[in-house]
């Protein structure tokens, strides 16, 4: 008989190995939860019983919202054509600025770190600023209108898209780059040749879901003068007009919707 334990027998003993208790990993992570929100709401001052007691007042607001106003759907669409304007091209610029940004940021296309850890500094810096903040900055250097909205859009497309591009850069097959380079491809083309084709898909993926989060942003946008359905959102419940409130919620989100849905046909033809 041979010294070694046979596969049935490490098998066997593995089993017989005891096993951490998964109701007690359970348990933990529950009262971890609980004791999370709980000092949340404690350092947030909210609470389940103001939440109760504010809810007859939220039943007020929305009986003051309906029915809509459905006249005042024909001043509007004006201005949310505006916004879908807006968010089209503020992601298409933000989309061809991303490249350079998310091939720069990546590990595996650059190999220096002195190169892809201050890019990847600013992009985590450029995504930190909310495109509320963004699209008032731009206010005070534009003035009021849509183009403020555009360049802040543009700038929140390049944070998101670079973001997801990089990491999506990082998990593509380097056996095509390898190949390349072992006849004597220059970095141009291995980028054309080996990297666009792995990453087309997604990096189209990408766009779309960003303009759909473009659109939902672009519309409250007015807010700060940037153009846009905002500056009715602003108007109608500055004067408590709730009734219209209503059917600019509505009209958003239908347009929504049907981006949503056909982004979601898109990504399904290029995936």
């Amino acid at each position: 008989m041979s010294g070694s334990l046979s596969a049935n027998e490490k098998a066997r003993l593995t089993q017989n190995r005891p096993q951490p208790p998964r109701k007690l990993k359970l348990y933990f992570t529950i009262a971890l939860l609980v004791a999370l929100l709980w000092a949340s709401a404690k350092g947030t001052d909210a609470s389940l019983s103001e939440l109760i007691a504010g809810l007859p007042n939220m039943l007020d607001l929305l009986k003051e919202m309906f029915p809509p106003k459905w006249s005042y759907f024909e001043k509007i669409t004006e201005a949310m054509l505006d916004t879908i304007r807006m968010a089209l091209v503020g992601t298409t610029l933000g989309a061809i600025l991303a490249i350079p940004v998310a091939l720069l940021c990546a590990r595996n296309i650059i190999g220096s770190g002195w190169i892809f850890y201050p890019v990847r500094m600013l992009l985590n810096l450029l995504r930190t600023i909310p495109d509320l903040l963004l699209a008032a900055l731009f206010v005070a250097i534009f003035g009021i209108g849509p183009v403020p909205g555009i360049f802040a859009l543009t700038v929140f497309s390049i944070g998101l898209i670079a973001k997801l591009g990089y990491e999506s850069l990082e998990t593509i097959d380097p056996g095509p780059l390898e190949a390349m380079t072992a006849v004597g491809a220059n970095g141009f083309q291995r980028i054309v040749y080996g990297v666009i084709p792995q990453i087309r898909a997604h990096f189209m993926s990408f766009t779309l879901y960003t303009f759909e989060i473009n659109v939902r942003a672009a519309a409250v946008l007015g807010l700060v003068g940037a153009g846009g359905i905002g500056h009715y959102y602003e108007v109608t419940l500055g004067f408590l007009q709730y009734d219209k409130t209503s059917v600019i919620i509505l009209f958003t989100l239908a347009i929504v919707l049907v981006i949503d849905y056909a982004g979601t046909k898109l990504r399904e033809k290029l995936l």
